[in-house]
């Protein structure tokens, strides 16, 4: 009862935190979406010229529907921005924009943090919708084969706490990757002549807001993590 109520306010300024981080990062991009960049470059130009200028010319890019729903496809060799970013000459529409671009140049010089998110990726997509189904299906197991002589139950709830780990894994590697590609965004815009100096800081804003929501995230399924690690370490006591 006390670890179960100490998880609750753990994670209860955890997930006041998330709710910030998404409103800030609304709020933050609403901002300078409203400021145009000098260049004229909308998001598309800014993420073409960003590939062409550093001879990547097999990937595609394309507009999608939604608002802050950019994103890169490695497999499918797509760079996808989204409605408010595709065809907008904003200082936050070609900030996402290059953050994108900076993932695929990530991916062509080979950045150690990103190759290990993209090997996690597959695991990490069934480890994150079997996970707590696995850990409730053991403790069920748990309870009504109580007096079998094979713990079954216990197994479940150690594959399920293994597969959430694999999820947490994922997103502590995504900082770094988020944060690189951030970097490597401003350095880009500012290269090209996209947006002079005095733009970046803007741009910045923009990144950093997005990035708090990767934090937000990995804090969460850090406190999840250590309730299951904690029901783990219990399960053994008992064992």
């Amino acid at each position: 009862m006390y670890s179960y109520l100490l998880f609750l306010l753990i994670l209860i300024p955890c997930l006041a935190f998330s709710a910030w981080a998404s409103a800030r990062v609304n709020s933050v991009y609403s901002k300078y979406d409203r400021v145009p960049n000098r260049s004229c470059m909308t998001g598309y130009d800014t993420a073409t010229r960003l590939m062409h200028s550093r001879g990547v010319t097999d990937i595609s890019v394309n507009r999608i529907d939604g608002k802050l729903t950019d994103h890169y496809h490695p497999t499918k060799q797509q760079v996808n921005l989204s409605m408010s970013s595709y065809g907008s000459t904003s200082v936050a529409a070609v900030a996402v924009a290059a953050h994108e671009v900076g993932h695929v140049m990530q991916k062509k010089s080979g950045y150690v943090p990103y190759k290990i998110r993209n090997v996690l990726v597959p695991v990490t997509n069934i480890g994150s919708r079997l996970a707590l189904p696995v850990i409730i299906i053991g403790l069920l197991l748990d309870l009504l084969w109580v007096t079998s002589p094979q713990p079954y139950g216990r197994w479940m709830v150690y594959i399920g706490i293994a597969l959430f780990g694999l999820s947490t894994l994922f997103m502590l590697v995504t900082l770094p990757v988020e944060f690189n590609a951030s970097h490597r965004a401003k350095k880009m815009l500012v290269e090209d002549g996209i947006l002079s100096p005095d733009e970046v800081p803007a741009a910045g804003k923009v990144l950093n807001a997005a990035a708090l929501t990767y934090v937000a995230s990995l804090l969460i399924s850090l406190v999840y993590f250590l309730r299951y690690a904690v029901l783990f370490i219990s399960l053994l006591r008992r064992d």
